[in-house]
């Protein structure tokens, strides 16, 4: 796939009526309502229903199931994802009528227009550090717009119009999108080579983060100094003139981040800022989290804000949906759902997990994303899901790509790994025969984990129904 190149872009009150093709994308759902809270004739498609289609709908967008030009109505502007063919036919009638045809980030750059942007991007963590950063604006009473790829825990939404100047979004790198915005403040909480169908080299893909942060309109980059990729990237700015500042571990980090200690509901640490310093404590599992908090925080530095009264703000945030996210407990199970896709995500979940089991076990349903991932990782993905005490691995998600062009890749090339680093896995092609496989597998005590960014997610409610059956019948 091509990345997005960059394009100019009007403020989202002047674009007429929108029409979102595939408007129950995390990556579009939040940008559509966004532009119904504008006042903007808001509408879209899907091809299937989904409970997000329904909220949208209940907002009061016309949100319909299935493509047709009709559809298309009387909208000036029709958005589309990076997945929306040309061939699509509400596309191709929109290139018919001569509509203006935006991808998803110029609609999202439309909505910027006049704010103070802080695009948060990164391999991993960019959801989670954006729902971090709002969760803390609003709680110090900036009241910030923000549009992010997952509903926050405490609020149902993934987006908002507010009334104060700051914009806070999450930047997907994937393809080349985050380079649309008009950001003031640009976060990059880690950079770990990825997407490469899309970037074709490892290369390619860090310079795409030395672009995004040596923008003119870009006043300052946070970067995590633990990480390798980010590091480079920061010292590639710094040497170019840009102004970077640092969050993490390292001795020289500008906010520095120390004595995490895992709680009952989460953790506590300390950071330690110019002019601040203090604790943090935060009702979400994982060191890693410590690291975004900090990324968070000097977002609200940067905006002028008071140290102490972020930090305190920090306590109100519970987490983005399927980040480790309660399913429900039956038969003495507990099922967790979360996104990790990429190996380093998969063994952070893991490990953040581990003290949560007890003295059941760490049972891990991964199901791999993309053919073109799969083939490049299995190696990682296998060695990732040893953390686990029982590996369970799935059928390829595939996505936008076709299993015609990677004959060769199924889910067993990772559970083939999972045995080559020394562990057993249980290899279920079809993610429909999953729930009735592990409620066989597990036992009293276990902790499940569905892992992945496709279609796993209904994996955990079909296995906590099928557990309550069990408990009904005495099975």
């Amino acid at each position: 796939m091509p990345l997005i190149t960059p394009v100019p872009v009007e403020p989202a009150d002047r674009v007429g009526g929108v029409h979102f093709i595939a408007i129950g994308g995390s990556g579009m759902s939040g940008i559509a309502a966004a532009y119904h809270e504008l006042g903007v004739p808001t509408s879209g498609s899907d091809q299937a229903d989904s409970p997000t289609l329904r909220h949208l709908q209940g907002l009061g967008i016309r949100a319909v199931v299935g493509h047709d030009p009709a559809n298309l109505g009387d909208a000036e502007t029709v958005v589309v994802s990076s997945a929306i063919k040309e061939s699509n036919v509400e596309l191709a009638e929109a290139r018919r009528r001569g509509l203006r045809v935006w991808h998803r980030s110029a609609a999202l750059a439309g909505l910027m227009a006049g704010r103070r942007g802080v695009a948060i991007t990164g391999t991993h963590g960019k959801t989670t550090t954006s729902g971090l950063t709002s969760t803390m604006l609003i709680g110090v009473g900036a009241d910030p717009s923000y549009v992010i790829g997952s509903p926050l825990a405490s609020t149902g939404e993934s987006s908002h119009l507010g009334s104060g100047d700051a914009f806070v979004i999450e930047a997907d790198e994937s393809d080349g999108s985050f380079l649309q915005y008009p950001a003031e403040i640009v976060v990059i909480t880690n950079v770990e080579v990825d997407h490469l169908d899309n970037w074709g080299t490892s290369e390619a893909y860090h310079e795409g983060f030395v672009t995004l942060g040596s923008a003119d309109h870009v006043r300052v980059v946070i970067a995590g100094t633990d990480d390798p990729g980010a590091r480079w990237v920061a010292e590639r700015l710094r040497a170019a003139g840009k102004r970077v500042v640092t969050y993490g571990e390292s001795a020289d980090a500008d906010v520095r981040v120390s004595a995490y200690a895992p709680t009952a509901s989460g953790f506590t640490a300390h950071l330690d800022a110019d002019g601040d310093s203090g604790p943090i404590e935060l009702s979400v599992l994982g060191q890693f989290n410590a690291l975004n908090a900090a990324a968070a925080y000097l977002v609200g530095r940067e905006l002028g804000l008071d140290g102490p009264a972020l930090r305190a703000a920090l306590t109100e945030f519970r987490g983005t949906d399927r980040r480790f996210q309660p399913v429900g407990e039956a038969g003495g199970v507990a099922i967790f759902d979360d996104y990790a896709h990429h190996p380093t995500e998969v063994a952070a979940t893991l490990t953040a997990a581990r003290p949560r089991v007890g003295e059941g076990r760490l049972v891990a349903c991964f199901q791999p994303h993309l053919f073109s991932r799969t083939e490049e990782f299995a190696d990682e993905f296998g060695r990732a899901l040893c953390l686990a005490d029982v590996p369970v691995v799935l059928g390829v998600y595939p996505a936008r790509e076709s299993q015609a062009d990677f004959p060769n890749v199924t889910g067993q090339l990772v559970a083939d790994a999972v045995a080559a680093h020394g562990r057993e896995a249980t290899y279920i092609g079809a993610v429909a025969d999953a729930p009735a496989a592990l409620a066989a597998l597990v036992r009293p005590g276990d902790l499940v984990l569905t892992l992945g960014a496709g279609d796993v997610t209904t994996v955990g409610p079909a296995l906590l129904g099928l557990l309550h059956a069990q408990e009904a019948t005495g099975a």
